[in-house]
């Protein structure tokens, strides 16, 4: 779990008018009391009136609600519409996620809207001729791996090579072409930049082992090499 999606259920728990231990959140999670201290230390600084009763736990301040979100129609299409996008890129892990994101999304919106945005999605077709049958698993966990600099390990194959390379790599961003998320990541193999095609890694292994930035810029990149399966 993400540390932004931790931060949410513990505000939900809290919101609940539970008295909470750092040691039951820290289970609950199965993470650090350390890690829920800081956590704890997030939600004050973004707002959140903590009340922290030495020797119980945590709990909320009396009368504290969180300001519904109100989605208009039109934005309520642009995510439906999104949502059926998303579904086209072949890869299980943004797309699951997606989907999970949405289910949350759509409980706040207005009955009326949520009507209208089931009867938008039944008429929504998304058409691709040139379709490949080539899914990936792996976009969202690296897509963590970017953001907290971690060192990533992969296993791949290049296209019209039945040969699996080893790679640690450090990954800095993506594209999407064709329905095929491109990963572009130093390579310690080539020491150099290169860029993967997700769906031909073949296994991955996100290290807790973090690397110093290198400053990518995406725009650079393109502008001095074209895509290259290497």
């Amino acid at each position: 779990m993400s540390q932004l999606s931790r931060l949410i259920s513990i505000l939900t728990l809290l919101r609940s008018k539970r008295l909470l231990t750092a040691s039951e959140l820290s289970s609950k999670f199965d993470v650090s009391v350390r890690t829920i201290y800081r956590d704890i230390r997030k939600l004050e600084e973004a707002g959140v009136p903590v009340i922290t009763i030495e020797g119980k736990g945590y709990s909320l301040m009396e009368g504290y609600t969180v300001a519904p979100v109100q989605f208009t129609e039109k934005q309520a299409n642009a995510l439906i519409t999104a949502q059926h996008l998303v579904n086209q890129t072949n890869d299980l892990s943004f797309a699951t996620d997606f989907k999970d994101a949405m289910t949350k999304i759509k409980s706040v919106f207005r009955t009326s809207v949520q009507e209208k945005s089931e009867l938008l999605s039944s008429k929504i077709f998304v058409f691709d001729s040139n379709y490949e049958n080539i899914s990936s698993n792996a976009l969202s966990e690296i897509q963590i791996a970017i953001t907290n600099f971690n060192y990533v390990e992969i296993s791949y194959k290049k296209i019209n090579d039945e040969q699996v390379s080893f790679r640690k790599i450090e990954p800095y961003a993506f594209y999407s072409t064709q329905h095929k998320w491109i990963l572009i990541a130093w390579c310690h193999l080539r020491n150099d930049y290169r860029a993967f095609r997700i769906d031909r890694v073949q296994n991955f292994k996100i290290l807790t082992e973090t690397f110093k930035d290198r400053k990518f810029n995406l725009q650079d990149y393109f502008q001095s090499c074209s895509y290259d399966d290497k």
